[in-house]
């Protein structure tokens, strides 16, 4: 197969978004099927170009290479949420929740209590499907707009997973730009800081507009599941373990196999009678609510491997094509005009987090939206001068923060599949997601917070 000519990678990508965007967007039909038609149509275009078979399995090989791991810690989240909502930790804290946290402030509350977990155990999926969980069920509640609530739960959750050394996206970024970890974390704070002010502000605003809580119905779900869950200090337990794996470092599929194995012996405690088909039954399908009350039952009725299962197909399908895509060089053929035209910081920095959104959009990966543009520009960015810092910070700004607002992303997927609310809906309250990279290309044009190669200062 002969190279890849600029115009007609364009075209392909070109082709792939209007294709994905009208689909999902005008049509709100599953992502799946128009990504499935854009990788039917890339492997029609190959073998016109005369690719070999070989070449065409060995582009989806690798491309789903790359998630073998994410999916299988999505596989565990889902029986994590099962079992968390069987033996009562979801529960009791939406119960301790209603208690604590000012309900005239529940939306900030939301967006700064994600922040703090996501912080503190690295991970924004984890962090959505915990605590996140809870606090949505609670905004469900209060009737507070659910795609504003979970905007507040997915914004709190990247910030947290952006900023902890313990992130792996926060580790891929540094480690891609060539820069030190922790001098990374400190330099996003010129663009994080900004978004989370401005994002708290406007939760906020919104908290106050959509503030109508209804303390009758508060107090009757508080009574349901105080009825039928076991509202204990014992629920504390495998939330206190999942902060301790998170301290001493442990990887995440070794931490949600113990939180897993220590909430079904919780299961087993509470009710003895439980039996192993139960059991099975519960990991497989995820938790059935029998409140007697529709709306705690469909708050409840969640978890399993089965309902993974949506997230791990899209995520399968967007990696094959993303690895197509980059067998054929499609996407670096694209860049790479762009990128020997680059000479200022404002103009390489904006570049470098539109092209991580691109990859975002074309691939819905966010390794691969920092893996990519990390490569293409690297070379740029040496050769103005600019920090290792400068690119970690705009590989974060475009890419791993924006793949939570791509309907056929990975994160965007898991988070509206775990919610259960539409990306498209809980997109235009992502507010960090979508300052991020403002700030970020603010600070490419006007120099604030850039750091250099030769002084390491900022300017």
């Amino acid at each position: 197969m002969t190279k890849v000519r600029f115009s007609e990678a364009v075209t392909i990508l070109l082709v792939m978004i209007a294709i994905l965007g009208t689909a999902v967007i005008k049509f709100g039909v599953s992502p799946e099927m128009p990504v499935l038609l854009v990788i039917a149509l890339v492997i029609l275009w190959a073998k016109l170009r005369r690719a070999s078979w070989d070449d065409i399995h060995a582009g989806i090989i690798d491309g789903i290479n790359t998630a073998i791991i994410p999916i299988f810690i999505f596989i565990l989240i889902g029986i994590l949420i099962a079992v968390w909502i069987q033996a009562g930790i979801i529960p009791a804290l939406m119960v301790v929740g209603f208690k604590m946290i000012s309900i005239k402030f529940f939306v900030p509350s939301v967006f700064i209590v994600c922040a703090l977990v996501g912080v503190s155990i690295g991970s924004a999926f984890t962090t959505i499907s915990t605590v996140g969980i809870a606090l949505f069920g609670m905004g469900l509640t209060m009737q507070i707009n659910p795609a504003l609530v979970a905007g507040a739960v997915v914004s709190g959750a990247i910030f947290g997973d952006k900023t902890s050394p313990l992130s792996d996206s926060t580790n891929l970024a540094s480690a891609i730009a060539g820069a030190d970890l922790f001098e990374h974390i400190k330099n996003l704070m010129w663009t994080t800081i900004p978004a989370f002010v401005i994002s708290l502000v406007l939760f906020f605003l919104l908290g106050q507009a959509h503030h109508r809580p209804d303390f009758s119905r508060i107090q009757t779900t508080t009574a349901i599941l105080a009825h039928h869950f076991s509202i204990t200090w014992w629920a504390a337990l495998p939330v206190v373990l999942m902060f301790l794996c998170a301290w001493i470092k442990m990887p995440a599929i070794p931490t949600l196999f113990t939180n897993i194995f220590v909430t079904i012996v919780m299961i087993f405690v509470q009710k003895p009678t439980t039996s192993l088909s139960d059991l099975a039954a519960l990991i497989q399908d995820g938790f059935v609510a029998h409140t007697h009350n529709a709306a705690v039952d469909a708050l409840l009725t969640r978890g399993g491997i089965a309902s993974m299962m949506g997230t791990v197909s899209l995520i399968i399908t967007t990696l094959a094509l993303g690895g197509l895509l980059m067998q054929f060089d499609v996407i670096q053929i694209a860049m790479e005009p762009l990128i020997a035209r680059l000479k200022t910081p404002g103009s390489l920095i904006t570049c470098t987090i539109l092209a991580g959104i691109g990859v975002n959009l074309f691939v819905g990966e966010q390794y691969l939206s920092v893996i990519l543009p990390g490569k293409a520009f690297k070379l740029a960015f040496d050769r103005i001068g600019l920090s290792p810092l400068a690119l970690g910070r705009a590989l974060e700004d475009g890419g791993s923060v924006i793949n939570y607002l791509v309907p056929w992303g990975v994160a965007a997927s898991f988070a509206a599949s775990t919610l259960n609310v539409s990306v498209l809906h809980f997109l235009p309250f992502t507010f960090f997601s979508l300052l991020s990279p403002v700030f970020s290309i603010l600070s490419g044009w006007t120099k604030i917070g850039l750091k250099w190669q030769d002084t390491k200062k900022t300017v």
